[in-house]
């Protein structure tokens, strides 16, 4: 037999009593009360012992009947019995204990103290307000609304100060710091202005950055890996403590608005110091390129840190805090969560119906890609019709989303065929839109998997051509963005007066084309066979080039047109020197002008100087070696200023961008 329980406690005990005896037809809410209460001090610990528990199969009844008891013993129900009268009394007493609690928390005496400020006085106060439910008549039903009132209160209170405040680089690294989380690393591309007509003020020696690593790349997170708590797990326990009575008394509703309230505002501004600030449509619309491109980027991260870290978070917590009704924790996080997650989609829909400019492509399409991975996970923590909602909006949002990606990149292609600078380079060098179209083009192909999807059954603008016949929609894109630059390029060679110069610059230009293809994913877009094409293209380009620039030194050179060499002919001596003075001219205003060009590759470089030397020194040492005998003298030298270990020597310093005088 259980020990008699220590004098003073009899009271309370009784009102237990009375509490578990009242919910006997009850088949678990018994076993409840006894766990709520028994929680609340230890003085409820000979709970267990006092009385049978309401299931009667339960595992605390002995497996055999005790001598002198029959078995029709451990089924019967509590009722009424011969102490009836000294329990009621007892509860009785228990309960007007439990109002005297109240009433005196609600005293003026109290002041404005807060009631769980102190443990002791928590489990009082906690004790007695559960000791009130279910009783009946006026002056204890008074009692139990101001008691539902102050736990109402005063979980609002333990909710707002229990929350931890954090800064947005603190609070990213607080929630997440067990995930392994790849930050987004983005392309500088993004924040580049190609809304203008011109490209040529966006030059530079690589045009837009390349990214370390694609954007928006997310690693996988684990269950459990979500640290620390938003709520201090300390206080977690006494709000739960606190919800447990509040749900078995029917405040549900009061307490789940005050919940809804108070996390809704904290997970609000915890979005607020992430950075991702409440914007109309209108706002978005007016804020400059700059500040957007930053506000762009930190959705993307936010959209990240919110998903898998504060709502999850929040999701744990809530269903801690709620566990007693899973109506109730279902009300209370979607109250808590949905105006953080719908500003996260609002601005995404702002973004992706507002005005497509090419800069912003890149910004975009981490934006769809951040929200199409973690839709999953952002569906998962809602249910019924929130989370039905939440699925539809952010579907309809990624449609609008792709939408603005094939928009933009159309603009994109506009603004090549558009651009309409007309300043030529000086040098033959890479152009400034062939840098930037080709390292914009590059950043796609980090993108394959979702633009492949967005591009799939886009109109054509040109045929591929049999060597592309399985080239993938990205691939196909990715061509005519190529052909548009091309044709653009072919174009501005024309500003060149100089036909060998128009040669150095295409050569220039599409072997930059082709070594970012090669050196990329670009390159299993376009496919081999197309690489050697254009390489076959850059080796016709050389060609022009020689044919163009040497032809008439090579004339200097040849016997055609010289008077038969009879003797010491003055006839032609005079020919000779006028075919040595056309060589020094000619080749010296070569050397003055193509020292100044610029062959960007070394290899390219330095395969046009063994071509300029294999077609020029041969012939040029055969002639002086034939015909300097006529001229050897007094003006020797005048005429025949270079000897062919001069000329090889000099070809070594064309093509290096040398800014030499005339």
């Amino acid at each position: 037999m259980a020990a008699a329980p220590p004098d003073g406690q009899e009271k309370v005990i009784a009102a237990a009593q009375h509490i578990v005896k009242s919910l006997a037809n009850s088949k678990n809410a018994a076993d409840d009360m006894i766990r709520i209460l028994s929680g609340f001090d230890n003085r409820f610990s000979h709970m267990t012992d006092l009385f049978p528990p309401a299931n009667p199969n339960a595992s605390s009844l002995p497996d055999s009947v005790p001598e002198g008891h029959d078995d029709d013993d451990r089924e019967r129900p509590l009722g009424p019995g011969p102490d009836d009268d000294d329990l009621d009394e007892e509860r009785d007493a228990a309960v007007e204990d439990a109002m005297r609690v109240v009433e005196q928390w609600d005293s003026p005496a109290a002041g404005d103290r807060l009631v769980f400020e102190s443990s002791d006085d928590a489990e009082e106060y906690l004790a007695a307000a559960a000791c009130l439910v279910g009783e009946a008549g006026p002056r204890v039903e008074s009692a139990l609304q101001v008691a539902m009132s102050r736990l109402e209160e005063e979980f609002r209170q333990l909710l707002i100060r229990g929350t931890v405040s954090l800064g947005a680089e603190d609070l990213q690294a607080s929630l997440l710091r067990r995930l392994s989380l790849t930050v987004p690393a983005f392309s500088s591309a993004s924040s580049v202005d190609l809304d203008c007509p011109s490209f040529a003020n966006h030059g530079g020696d690589e045009g837009p950055d390349e990214p370390a690593t694609p954007a928006g790349r997310w690693s996988s997170v684990s269950d459990g890996e979500i640290s620390p708590y938003l709520i201090s797990p300390d206080t977690v326990g006494t709000l739960k403590d606190i919800a447990d009575v509040m749900l078995r008394a029917g405040y549900g509703p009061e307490l789940c608005q005050v919940y809804g309230e108070v996390r809704r505002d904290t997970l609000m501004e915890c979005l607020s110091v992430l950075g991702v600030d409440k914007m109309s449509l209108e706002e978005v619309q007016r804020v400059d390129w700059g500040v957007l491109d930053g506000k762009m980027k930190k959705w993307i991260q936010a959209l990240k840190v919110v998903v898998q870290g504060l709502l999850a978070e929040e999701r744990r917590i809530c269903s801690q805090i709620l566990a007693l009704d899973a109506d109730a924790e279902e009300e209370c996080f979607t109250e808590a969560a949905k105006g953080c997650v719908l500003q996260l989609l609002n601005f995404g829909d702002a973004i992706a119906i507002g005005k497509r400019s090419s800069e912003k492509l890149f910004r975009i399409l981490g934006m769809y890609e951040a929200l199409a991975e973690l839709l999953p996970e952002l569906e998962a923590l809602f249910s019924g019709e929130a989370r039905d909602f939440i699925k539809e909006e952010a579907e309809g949002i990624l449609v609008r989303l792709g939408d603005a990606v094939r928009g933009t990149i159309a603009e994109f292609a506009n603004a090549i065929r558009g651009e309409t600078s007309r300043k030529s380079l000086p040098g033959g060098e890479i152009h400034p839109l062939t840098r930037y179209v080709m390292n914009y083009v590059r950043l796609l192909a980090d993108y394959s998997r979702w633009l492949n999807d967005l591009l799939d059954g886009c109109e054509t603008e040109l045929e591929t051509g049999g060597d592309n016949a399985d080239i993938t929609p990205l691939g196909h894109c990715v061509l005519i963005l190529i052909t548009h630059l091309l044709d653009k390029i072919e174009d501005k060679s024309k500003l060149y007066d100089d036909e060998a110069l128009q040669n150095i610059f295409l050569m220039n230009n599409l072997w930059y084309v082709v070594q970012k293809i090669k050196d990329s994913e670009l390159k299993s877009l376009l496919g081999d066979n197309w690489i050697r094409k254009r390489r076959g293209q850059i080796r016709r380009y050389s060609t022009g080039y020689l044919r163009s620039s040497w032809t008439k030194v090579l004339a200097c050179l040849r016997d055609d047109g010289l008077p038969q060499a009879t003797g010491s002919s003055s006839a032609l001596k005079a020919a000779l020197k006028e075919r040595f003075k056309s060589f020094n001219l000619t080749y010296e205003e070569l050397y003055r002008t193509q020292t100044a060009w610029r062959v960007v590759d070394p290899q390219l470089r330095e395969e046009l100087k063994i071509s300029i030397q294999e077609k020029v020194l041969p012939a040029y040492r055969s002639f002086v070696g034939r015909f300097r005998g006529q001229l050897e003298g007094r003006n020797f030298a005048k005429y025949i200023k270079y000897n062919p270990e001069d000329v090889e020597n000099q070809v070594s310093d064309f093509f290096e961008g040398k800014r030499l005088n005339a």
